[in-house]
């Protein structure tokens, strides 16, 4: 899961795309990297937090008023520097690139790739979607008007470029373009503002807080699935729906990696997370167990846990105290990293736990390393009793769309029903939230999302393309890359 930001406006835009990914640095923090463009691209990368890659001479080399930047953790490739984005070609057309997703058949593209000469630099799976539309919209006629020409070379992406994949990308001397792949697994909002003279600036962003943020609030909308957007340099909008659209959005992300005032596809994520804990709430008083006090596991439980403890009518507490300096764990590259840096992210208030039987409320269960460790702070603390709720339910299938959790063994619930899963994390009751429940709270905010991606949990993967040759291809690159 990564964050992507595409700006075109009538000055420098480095200095919004810088703020844009600041905003979004809780989706990556393996890298990041802005390209810019005037009469040449501009380019400035490097591995780990935006704040540390970024000082002001290297913002001031980055001219231009066309741009896109990227915020990265890892899914394909090993993770270096050779795999920070964004990407460029600049034969036959000078192309740049950003992209939040994973392709799916990136091995097979990769393949065809270098067997058709293609120079191909890195394990980033960005590379292969770059290269299929730079040599698709080099093969459109010139005397196509130019939003069909890129329409063109995008439906042929489609075509080829399986997986899910939200994407902004520069044609130099041409304009901006963002689209997002037939199924929309994957956010990406546009907005507008007013720049200068009355003309018009363009954004584009994995999350609307980053649109929030630098004031492109006006006639906010999501991309459609299959859709892509054309800017050209003088800031007229075309957009054309190269693909039939499929929509189903990740369900994951209102769970876990989005921002709580964030919207993703018309739906606000703190709501629906105050929803999920509403839902879980209802589930919870059905184990007849009354907890001393509900305490979330920050920070993307606390909406439902606040709103779990009203239902349950007892105490919603902070008891834990996360350090901010210290990354988020799930999104952290390595399995021994993972377990080093959860004490060091949390401390407990011993008197929320001492003597008390305690409720704790986590987003997820995915290798049930951290919240293996969270209960051992809890009972270290003085806990009496320490229950467990997850707002999601028990993760089982390997996420093969752009999340960090690819390979089977991962999976803590997966061969094990609930009160094996308690036993081995410590728990003394463990709650999952039911999928149907966690679904509901979502569509809430937008009945018009008729499906969401639930594939890790459900198994059902909605681009009907996976394949058990596919996991094995992923798994061995992934297990390859976390081994010391």
């Amino acid at each position: 899961m990564c964050g992507i930001v595409g700006i075109i406006g009538e000055t420098d835009v480095v200095p919004e795309i810088y703020d844009g990914l600041v905003s979004l640095q809780h989706r990556g923090q393996d890298a990041a990297g802005i390209m810019t463009f005037d009469e040449m691209f501009h380019v400035k990368k490097g591995e780990g937090l935006v704040l540390d890659i970024f000082d002001a001479e290297s913002i001031s080399h980055l001219r231009g008023n066309i741009g896109i930047g990227h915020v990265r953790y890892p899914t394909v490739g090993c993770g270096g520097l050779e795999d920070a984005q964004p990407f460029c070609v600049t034969s036959p057309h000078g192309i740049a690139m950003a992209h939040n997703g994973n392709v799916t058949n990136y091995h097979e593209l990769r393949r065809e790739l270098l067997a058709t000469g293609h120079a191909v630099v890195s394990r980033c799976d960005l590379e292969a979607i770059l290269l299929v539309f730079s040599d698709a919209f080099a093969a459109t006629s010139v005397s196509m008007p130019l939003p069909d020409r890129i329409a063109a070379a995008t439906a042929e992406v489609f075509a080829r470029v399986k997986g899910s994949y939200s994407v902004v990308a520069i044609v130099a001397n041409i304009g901006l373009v963002a689209f997002r792949d037939p199924f929309g697994i994957k956010p990406l909002i546009m907005g507008e503002r007013t720049v200068a003279r009355g003309e018009k600036g363009y954004a584009f962003a994995s999350e609307s807080v980053a649109l929030d943020l630098l004031d492109y609030h006006d006639n906010t909308r999501n991309l459609r699935a299959g859709e892509v957007v054309f800017v050209d340099l003088d800031r007229n909008v075309h957009s054309r729906q190269a693909a039939p659209p499929n929509h189903h959005p990740c369900l994951f992300e209102y769970v876990y990696f989005a921002r709580p005032d964030s919207f993703l596809d018309k739906v606000s994520v703190y709501k629906t997370r105050l929803r999920m804990g509403e839902a879980l709430g209802r589930e919870w008083l059905k184990t007849g167990i009354v907890p001393d006090v509900v305490i979330p596991v920050p920070e993307s439980a606390r909406p439902a846990a606040t709103s779990m403890a009203k239902v349950l009518d007892v105490p919603y507490r902070e008891g834990l105290v996360k350090n901010r300096y210290i990354g988020r764990t799930f999104i952290m590259p390595g399995q021994k990293e993972r377990q080093r840096s959860v004490k060091r992210k949390l401390n407990p208030i011993q008197v929320e736990f001492e003597g008390k039987d305690v409720l704790l409320v986590d987003d997820s269960i995915v290798r049930g390393t951290t919240c293996r460790q969270i209960i051992q702070i809890a009972r270290s603390a003085g806990a009496r009793k320490v229950y467990f709720a997850s707002c999601a339910p028990e993760l089982k299938f390997p996420c093969v769309y752009g999340i960090d959790m690819q390979t089977r063994h991962e999976f803590i619930a997966r061969g094990r029903d609930t009160d094996e899963i308690a036993k081995l994390i410590g728990a003394d009751h463990l709650l999952y939230q039911p999928l149907d429940q966690l679904v509901e709270a979502a569509r809430a905010g937008n009945p018009d999302v008729e499906h969401f991606c639930t594939a890790c949990w459900s198994g059902d993967y909605p681009t009907r393309d996976v394949t058990t040759a596919m996991f094995d291809e992923i798994e061995n690159e992934r297990l390859a890359v976390k081994s010391p």
